[in-house]
């Protein structure tokens, strides 16, 4: 079931290599879907990414996570060591990345080089899009109980009504981003890394004057019980990277001789410090005041007057967060076919979001659909970001953005029916795999048999990973001879 990958080197005309003046690279509705970016219109530096992915990690949601590593039961040591562990998952999310400006094309559209472009659609429409929405509901959520809360401050009541409003404004805000896309972005997110910083070093003192360093659970954890807990806290912090498949959407406009390490290095410190810091407060927090209820206990901690910029913060972070899952969720509806423009496919994503959101709020407990969600998520995003890293790897990160683009049956990407049999086999396996080891809204057999422990994360990686590197080995012999 080999599979016979071209791995084209393009050229670049001088036309193409031409950087287009400042003034044609003003904010405005970008232009740009899931097309091919000509090397014409690519500018930046890798270093801008860090700002990109800091801004979209400082957030509640991570507060909320670090906390709930103690509220699972695990000593402050313990859960510090699940924070770093987890997050050291940006280095994949940094990996995709390179792939990028090789390309010029984002995620959704490189990973027909996988899957094949009839198999890339059900790709996007499932990892790509339907994940990407569920991700942006829960932001959305999280970043509404904040407004709400801000609201109250105000004097007046947030009924179900005002919630609605809620809601529907922090959504807009998003979504505004969302649809005037990566020049925005781009623009937005440094300031907005500072201002987020500037307010959680505040928390951050206040914290660490409260914070218990020595803190352990009244019944600590042993034997099975704890190493269940901890391989499942390092999966709730994985889900964060693993969830950005996606991250070429973010790189693709750079010059394609940018440096690959540059754009690894850069994503992934963006994702990994912020993460690391914030999640690190979550669960210092947690040793002093109850985080049930995040927004409850933090306010125990900080000075009154803090408590609004506080919320503002959180409900700033989680806009950041969610315009670029808005943003790619918007691409994926593109791959999967649907003949839209970009900026329409990212308000169909925010209306679909905002009726999830309402949802949750009013008919679900919001920590526990938050874990739940993450948690089983890794089943799937886990071997697709396998799948993707083993691509970039075979391949020495050289894809073809152009013949990306040709999705006729005599493409290179056409495969066998429209589906490359390596992508889709080591794909389905790593996912079917990982689904008997959950143990969390249900106890697959594997999970079972080892007393609960949840190993979905680390077995659809490696088996997905594994699978593919075989099944294509097409790829190493072509790339062998280049």
């Amino acid at each position: 079931m080999a599979s016979t990958i071209p791995d084209p080197q393009p050229g670049v005309s001088a036309d193409d290599s031409e950087e287009p003046p400042s003034s044609e690279r003003a904010v405005r509705v970008e232009a740009h879907g899931i097309d091919h970016i000509p090397d014409r219109e690519r500018h930046g530096h890798p270093r801008q990414l860090f700002s990109v992915w800091a801004a979209a990690n400082v957030t509640f949601l991570a507060l909320v996570t670090g906390g709930s590593l103690i509220l699972m039961g695990l000593t402050l040591g313990q859960a510090l060591a699940a924070i770093v562990i987890g997050n050291l998952f940006w280095l994949l999310t940094g990996l995709l990345a390179i792939s990028g400006p090789s390309a010029g094309t984002p995620s959704e559209v490189i990973t027909r080089a996988m899957y094949g472009v009839l198999g890339n659609r059900v790709n996007n429409a499932i990892v790509g899009w339907l994940i990407s929405v569920c991700y942006f509901a829960i932001n959305l959520a999280a970043a509404a109980s904040a407004a709400f809360a801000l609201v109250e401050m105000t004097g007046i009541t947030a009924n179900t009504f005002v919630k609605v409003v809620v809601v529907i404004v922090v959504a807009s805000l998003t979504l505004t981003i969302g649809v005037y896309g990566h020049g925005l972005i781009m623009k937005l997110y440094l300031p907005i890394t500072l201002a987020l910083s500037a307010v959680f070093a505040v928390v951050a003192v206040a914290v660490f004057q409260h914070a218990d360093f020595g803190y352990a659970p009244a019944e600590k954890l042993t034997g099975t019980p704890l190493w269940a807990t901890l391989i499942g806290g390092v999966a709730l912090m994985a889900a964060a990277p693993l969830s950005y498949t996606t991250s070429a959407d973010f790189s693709r406009y750079l010059p394609r001789t940018t440096s690959p390490k540059a754009v690894l290095g850069w994503t992934a410190l963006g994702g990994f410090l912020p993460s690391v810091f914030v999640c690190t407060l979550g669960a210092l927090a947690a040793t002093a005041v109850d985080m049930t209820d995040p927004q409850a206990g933090l306010r125990k901690l900080l000075p009154g007057w803090f408590g609004p910029v506080l919320l503002l913060a959180l409900v700033l972070g989680t806009i950041a967060i969610n315009a670029l899952t808005s943003y790619s969720a918007g691409l994926a509806l593109q791959a999967v076919g649907v003949s839209i423009r970009r900026s329409r496919s990212v308000i169909v994503d925010g209306v679909v979001a905002v009726a999830l959101t309402l949802y949750g709020l009013f008919t679900a407990g919001f920590l526990d659909t938050v874990n739940s969600m993450l948690e089983v998520t890794v089943a799937i995003v886990g071997p697709a970001m396998a799948v993707y890293a083993t691509d970039i790897i075979l391949r020495r990160n050289r894809y073809d953005g152009r013949a990306l683009m040709d999705e006729s049956p005599q493409g290179p990407y056409w495969f066998t029916g429209g589906f490359n049999p390596a992508g889709t086999v080591a794909l389905v396996c790593g996912v079917a795999v990982a689904a008997l080891c959950v143990n969390n809204v249900y106890t697959g057999p594997i999970a079972t048999a080892l007393g609960g422990i949840d190993l979905a994360l680390p077995a659809g990686l490696v088996v997905s990973a594994l699978l593919y590197a075989v099944l294509a080995r097409g790829l190493r012999k072509q790339t062998a001879t280049s």
